[in-house]
């Protein structure tokens, strides 16, 4: 078995003047079931701590656990318990359990001569939340995937038997997070700037290179592999130091930081 875990902290990861309880309630669960995904697992159940001021209305904490609710659903799996606390800001804690049918998909098995691939949606959430920060709700998509990412879990599950050597969900930034299969495989990564998916704004590019909690699935795949229309091959794994260069450069900053 895989096991993951997150924490959501209002005013950090969402605001409730942006987002309805229920859309929260699914990208809590969302982000929590695309990295047991990405780990080759089928998730299996949600283990939730929540901590809530006192005044938090009744209704607004069963449209978060709906919104949990139904996004588990979506993999089959279910919640299966937590606690609850007093607190001065809603605080959410998921941990995610899910199954093996084999060996985990690590970020450490990526080989020169893979090719880099990603599955879904890049910098849209961010996009989003560049809108909102300046007070607008339109393009109404772009906000909404803010809102709540769409993790495309059934092509994240075939990755293994397509025979991809490491995968993650792009949760902090693709290049970001493509730097953690570098580092742990030991390989340079070199990604082609104008293959990479982004959102329809006139920044797309660096909306899809640094732009995070999408949750696409990125991982590498043997260059003979065979791939379906919903991956795209971004770049490659090569031999050299490890990290991640655009287009034969280093991208520079970029990526979502706790810290800053």
């Amino acid at each position: 078995m895989v096991a993951t875990t997150d924490v959501l902290v209002e005013g950090r990861h969402f605001r409730r003047d942006w987002s309805p309880p229920y859309d929260i309630g699914r990208k809590a669960a969302a982000q929590n079931l695309a990295d047991v995904v990405a780990m080759g697992a089928r998730p299996t159940a949600l283990l939730v701590g929540l901590g809530v001021p006192p005044e938090t209305d009744v209704a607004w904490v069963e449209a978060l656990c709906d919104g949990m609710r139904d996004e588990s659903a979506e993999v089959e799996a279910s919640i299966a318990g937590g606690d609850i606390v007093r607190s001065d800001t809603v605080l959410i804690s998921v941990t995610a359990l899910g199954a093996l049918d084999g060996p985990p998909l690590t970020r450490a098995g990526a080989r020169p001569g893979d090719v880099v691939a990603v599955c879904g949606r890049l910098g849209h959430a961010q996009a989003g939340v560049e809108l909102l920060e300046r007070g607008l709700r339109e393009p109404a998509g772009l906000v909404d995937a803010h809102r709540r990412p769409r993790p495309p879990y059934t092509a994240g599950l075939r990755a293994r038997e397509l025979g991809a050597t490491a995968m993650l969900d792009v949760s902090d930034g693709l290049v970001q997070d493509l730097g953690h299969i570098a580092d742990a495989s030991g390989v340079r990564i070199e990604l082609s700037g104008d293959a990479v998916p982004g959102p329809p704004v006139p920044d797309a590019r660096r909306l899809a290179l640094t732009g995070g909690e999408d949750h696409a699935f990125a991982a590498t795949f043997p260059q003979e592999t065979a791939l379906p229309a919903e991956w795209q091959v971004i770049g490659r794994a090569v031999a050299g130091p490890a990290g991640v260069t655009v287009d034969g450069r280093p991208y520079g900053a970029g990526g979502w930081d706790h810290f800053l």
